[in-house]
């Protein structure tokens, strides 16, 4: 069986990101780029079922700009099989990367696709359903443990009351939390291997995909600079604060 998972490129969570001088965005100058950590643990997750046999071979895919090769490279010496590149220098929202996805998995037919909730730039936390929607397959969201057997997928998930358990009918998409692994280390000699592994490289309009944008961005700012706290005398003056400077209740 086939495993797609889909890698972004982002700017690292070490980094404190800085929002430019025109309000458009977040400078990635000369910033570190990393691959997106809920994708990590997808990679992990798929790597790991093929060394417990489930899974035969694993495709990794980046949609983005040439240097997204970057991250692929990471993910290949992670243990995915080989890679294949959306190339495009254009904004691809999620419903975009979607659409790219869902012509991959048409052209590839994995039995499973497993991507990050989200991504650690955007927050959007779209992709993964909407493309589980536009291929018309079974998802499991925020997967806290994954196992495949007997063509089924069993995803334990966690919501408000705890923890949900699912079985999917394979093909289906799965999107991964923080608490379902804890990615390997990278080592020199799997970075070296990389190298040599098969990487494919394609357009949005090779797929056949149009990536228009379909939001608009109307400005980013910096988070307001929180204020410092304060000591209350007793219970009635903080009640009082909160009810009619705070205004909370």
């Amino acid at each position: 069986m086939k495993v797609l998972v889909a890698v972004k490129r982002v700017v690292d969570y070490n980094v404190k990101v800085r929002v430019k001088s025109d309000g458009t965005g977040v400078d990635i100058s000369n910033v570190k780029m990393s691959m997106n950590p809920f994708d990590e643990i997808a990679v992990e997750a798929a790597v790991r079922l093929k060394e417990s046999g489930a899974v035969s071979e694993i495709i990794a895919i980046s949609c983005g700009v040439a240097q997204c090769a970057e991250t692929l490279r990471t993910a290949m010496a992670i243990g995915a099989d080989r890679a294949i590149l959306v190339e495009s220098t254009q904004e691809l929202q999620p419903l975009a990367v979607a659409k790219l996805l869902k012509a991959v998995v048409d052209k590839e037919q994995p039995g499973l696709v497993i991507l990050g909730k989200q991504a650690i730039d955007d927050d959007c936390n779209q992709t993964g359903q909407m493309l589980a929607a536009l291929c018309g397959l079974p998802q499991a969201t925020f997967a806290s443990a994954l196992t495949v057997a007997d063509g089924k997928a069993v995803v334990k998930r966690e919501v408000d009351g705890g923890l949900e358990t699912l079985s999917l009918d394979l093909p289906a998409v799965v999107t991964t939390d923080l608490r379902l692994n804890e990615p390997r280390y990278v080592t020199l000699p799997n970075i070296m291997k990389a190298k040599k592994k098969p990487m494919e490289t394609f357009t949005p309009a090779g797929l056949g995909v149009d990536v228009a944008s379909r939001l608009k961005t109307l400005g980013v700012k910096e988070p307001a600079q929180r204020s410092a706290g304060i000591k209350v005398a007793d219970v009635a003056t903080l009640v009082d604060k909160l009810r009619n400077e705070a205004k909370v209740i």
